[in-house]
């Protein structure tokens, strides 16, 4: 991408727009649990951080274990429930959409539901409005480039002039490989007491921040 800046921006919702990754691996691990399943906080963000659910059900099953047919749905309506009561956007991402000049989407491995249900409770689905694609869309999800192909290719930009915005490793991976710029971004409150920076620095990041109000510093 050259100094003239981005063609589209790609934004991450979980932990990027909306501080929902704490909240999702709570869920996560309770509903495990309510089926005989255990997994920790910490366990749940290093193992499925930026992944869709379906990582949930091959990671079970590559340990020879298969998870009951509704936990999904069980998953799903605990964490909606949860998201409706008490989620909260990213401190300062409203003032970035808002001064935002640049096209910009949402693309997230969440499901739809979850996703616009995490930007009408936090306010921010005016800035978005139908620019949202999730990994229900494409074959493959993070880390592969399928998602990020597939919305720069709706929003009619060039993956070379694209900038995606990612909490994740996965996600880090998944924009490299589409050969997209990546801005990791550490200001969730799952990176509190990691080394955020380190850990998408090593993933592949051009750059991570851990403000909002940094958004443009040093870009």
């Amino acid at each position: 991408m050259d100094p003239g800046g981005p063609d589209l921006i790609i934004f991450d919702c979980d932990g990027v727009l909306v501080d929902s990754e704490l909240l999702s691996c709570r869920c996560l691990s309770e509903v495990l649990a309510d089926f005989g399943f255990e997994l920790d906080v910490e366990q749940a963000l290093e193992l499925f951080l930026g992944r869709s659910t379906a990582a949930i059900g091959e990671y079970y099953r590559g340990r020879g274990q298969i998870l009951p047919d509704d936990f999904l749905s069980r998953l799903k309506s605990r964490v909606l429930e949860t998201f409706a009561g008490g989620l909260q956007p990213i401190a300062g991402v409203g003032a970035v959409l808002s001064d935002l000049k640049t096209p910009g989407c949402v693309a997230s491995s969440s499901d739809l539901d979850r996703v616009a249900l995490s930007l009408e409770v936090t306010g921010l689905a005016p800035h978005f409005e139908t620019r949202i694609y999730t990994a229900q869309m494409v074959r493959h999800g993070k880390p592969a480039p399928d998602l990020f192909l597939h919305a720069a290719e709706q929003m009619g930009a060039a993956p070379a002039r694209t900038l995606v915005i990612e909490d994740s490793v996965s996600g880090v991976q998944a924009g490299k490989a589409a050969g997209m710029t990546v801005w990791g971004f550490v200001g969730g409150s799952h990176y509190r007491g990691r080394d955020g920076r380190a850990i998408l620095s090593a993933a592949g990041a051009d750059r991570v921040f851990a403000q909002m109000s940094d958004f443009w510093k040093e870009a």
